[in-house]
């Protein structure tokens, strides 16, 4: 350093230091806010995975229900539309 200041090289390389600082700085700070948002993400996809099986389990219920359902028409239930009078030619006589 002269005795009458800095250099003009040495204010410009002070310049540019405090730009790369402040470039570093905002990089960090964007690169933290991505991985806030990824986490984020990731947690909410854990959360659809926990209601998709929640969901899975419900049709599961349900088609075992409906699967009951059928099994007790094919009996023939009055009023089910599956109700068969007599499949016996020889009971019509």
């Amino acid at each position: 350093m002269s005795l009458t200041g800095p250099s003009l090289f040495e204010r410009e390389r002070d310049r540019l230091s405090a730009e790369i600082t402040g470039g570093f700085e905002e990089l960090l700070s964007s690169s933290n806010i991505l991985n806030r948002k990824l986490e984020e993400v990731l947690g909410m996809t854990r959360e659809y995975e926990t209601i998709a099986a929640l969901w899975e389990g419900f049709h599961e219920l349900m088609r075992g229900q409906r699967n009951e359902t059928l099994e007790d028409r094919a009996v023939g239930l009055p009023g089910t539309g599956s109700h068969v009078v007599s499949t016996n030619s020889n009971s019509q006589r």
